[in-house]
């Protein structure tokens, strides 16, 4: 077996993200069992169980020699300013090797093959599991709404501002949303895409990858050159749910890829949260179903309920919203019931409020004492009054 991290093992690893697409079982299971260069070897030469893989690797095989491709891409990669990650790396992102668990139950083949990545290809300075072990998903829907934009900015701005940092897909709408909003707070955003680091979809958003570049990471699982095809954006979704310590879906379609995303994130037992939305909106009806189907999927409305998600036990504890404490809330009983007692204008006696508020008048007195001294009531020619302002 050869060294990992080495040459052959990057090279390897390489032409494997080349010549199948990434989460592959058997791929994955071969690499785990022989190495990389090895599970090359036996997939070129046909030596694998699976029939549908064997008629793969030689359809791809077919368009160009994988050894050759993955040397250029290597070349090309250095070149474009990218550089490959791979398990051995200290910077390597443990939590995606969850993945090996992961087990969905379906027979489609986006959901089977769910394995971990092989490689990274990333564009940015920052060391990629540094920058992703404190950090949170926001996904949504592309045809996102006003209110979904609002909200997912405001959430990427406020945990970039508590040192988190913010992951989404790079795509219109919520994505993009999330992306400038951590951009706006000078915070780290990282795009996981579905296509190569050199070619970030979709091309109108060219100047926000440009930033995100700059200031956080692109990152693929495959190599540059490759094109965004639909199938893609969904075996993508695994590593925004397996990479982040919990993911925020902001608005989702009844069936998307955020409601994908998600399915994903329960299976690997992460911090699962949902935005509300109005009742009528076709796009908050997936957030909603999530919160209906699922009760270890929580609903958030702020950056402190995220934070208090996926924070470490006591770390985010906030005392509940209430609104202005006032000093009629921190009176007693009594003392209630001879403020409810007195009317809006006009007076009482104190014989009168202990009629009314069904005291003993003795009681009434000694109250009132307190109730005046707290601002609360006056004493008026003809007996008792509430105050002109009520402290």
């Amino acid at each position: 077996m050869s060294e990992p991290g080495g040459r052959a093992d990057r090279a390897a690893r390489a032409a494997l993200t080349w010549l199948a697409e990434p989460g592959n079982r058997e791929v994955w299971e071969l690499v785990q069992q022989a190495g990389a260069p090895a599970a090359l070897d036996r997939l070129l030469a046909g030596d694998v169980q699976s029939r549908s893989l064997r008629s793969a690797i030689a359809a791809r095989s077919a368009a160009g020699d994988a050894r050759q491709v993955a040397e250029t891409t290597l070349r090309y990669a250095e070149s474009a300013g990218a550089r490959l990650v791979v398990p051995s790396d200290d910077e390597w992102p443990a939590r995606v090797d969850t993945l090996a668990t992961l087990e969905v139950e379906s027979r489609v083949r986006v959901n089977r093959d769910t394995r971990p990545p092989l490689c990274f290809w990333v564009r940015g300075a920052l060391p990629l599991g540094a920058t992703l072990d404190r950090s949170v998903a926001i996904v949504g829907a592309r045809a996102a709404t006003g209110y979904g934009v609002h909200v997912a900015s405001d959430l990427a701005y406020g945990l970039t501002e508590r040192g988190w940092t913010v992951v989404s897909g790079g795509a219109f709408g919520i994505d993009a949303a999330a992306h400038h909003g951590a951009l706006a707070a000078s915070g780290t955003t990282v795009a996981v895409l579905a296509c190569g680091v050199d070619r970030p979809y979709p091309a109108s958003n060219a100047t926000m990858f440009a930033r995100i570049a700059e200031r956080g990471l692109l990152i693929s699982e495959w190599p540059p050159g490759a094109e965004p095809l639909r199938h893609r954006f969904l075996i993508r979704n695994r590593v925004i749910a397996a990479a982040t310590a919990g993911t925020v879906v902001v608005e989702a379609a009844a069936r998307s890829g955020a409601t994908q995303t998600m399915s994903r994130v329960l299976a690997l037992n992460r911090p699962a949260m949902a935005v509300p939305g109005p009742v009528t909106s076709a796009m908050s009806v997936g957030c909603h179903e999530l919160l209906r189907t699922h009760p270890d999927a929580r609903l958030v409305t702020s950056v402190s309920d995220v934070l208090e998600e996926v924070g470490r036990v006591g770390e985010y504890l906030e005392p509940p919203p209430r609104g202005r404490e006032r000093v009629r809330d921190r009176l007693d009983e009594e003392s209630a019931l001879i403020m409810e007692a007195l009317p809006r204008r006009g007076a009482l006696t104190p014989e009168e409020l202990a009629a009314r508020a069904r005291l003993e008048l003795r009681t009434v007195l000694r109250r009132l004492t307190l109730l005046e001294s707290a601002g609360l009531v006056m004493r008026a020619e003809d007996g008792i009054m509430l105050a002109t302002r009520e402290a």
